[in-house]
């Protein structure tokens, strides 16, 4: 039922979708999806919390824990772009419904973004600690809980950035024929990590013998 109702949610949008479409696409009778979900509405809040969910434990997965900050990135990059465009219905459903059509939809995408900076935040200050670290030998290293250079609202706010434009780019690689998720993530790992200076200059960050 619920895949059925993301499906129609995300190539219809939501004013658009009928109860009676979703429960015809999934195989059963209206009053059984009522019956669940009482309304239209609580149907699509709980596909984007559904739809949420299971992108931030793709990112949590994708990054190993343990590897370089900008390693943990990429990966965790990697493994975003790879879901939204694995699941273009329900990346519909999060980045372009539920935030147009106002509350609730809007401020259940609002706790997922939050997360997801969170998440990414935390990331962003590693990366931090560990270069001052690898710059000043005998500064403790970024897991002896070592403060960065980086004021909480720079890492905020730098966070605020990456997940943005990672947003945006999974939009456009997935209206693009032949962008792959490993190309997605090495254009925001370009943009983000060597900096649009470094690219002029001809720089490229690059991921190793796994690029």
């Amino acid at each position: 039922m619920m895949d059925a109702a993301v499906r129609v949610f995300g190539q219809r949008g939501y004013r658009a979708a009928s109860m009676d479409e979703i429960a015809e696409l999934a195989g059963v009778s209206k009053p059984l999806v009522y019956l669940y979900l009482h309304s239209k509405e609580e149907l699509f809040v709980a596909c984007v919390r559904r739809e949420g969910e299971a992108l931030i434990d793709a990112v949590r997965a994708g990054a190993e824990p343990g590897l370089p900050a900008d390693r943990q990135l990429w990966a965790g990059l990697t493994a975003f772009f790879a879901h939204t465009a694995d699941h273009p219905d329900g990346w519909a459903v999060l980045h372009r419904q539920a935030r147009t059509h106002g509350e609730p939809f809007a401020g259940e995408v609002t706790l997922l973004r939050n997360r997801l900076v969170a998440y990414v935040a935390e990331l962003v200050d590693a990366a931090a600690r560990e270069s001052r670290a690898a710059a000043s030998p005998a500064v403790p290293s970024a897991a002896s809980g070592a403060p960065s250079d980086l004021g909480g609202r720079d890492v905020t706010g730098l966070a605020q950035a990456l997940v943005g434009a990672a947003e945006s780019l999974a939009g456009w690689a997935n209206d693009t024929p032949g962008v792959s998720s490993r190309e997605a993530a090495a254009t925001l790992m370009n943009f983000a990590w060597t900096g649009l200076g470094g690219l002029m200059a001809g720089e490229r960050w690059s991921a190793g013998a796994e690029a």
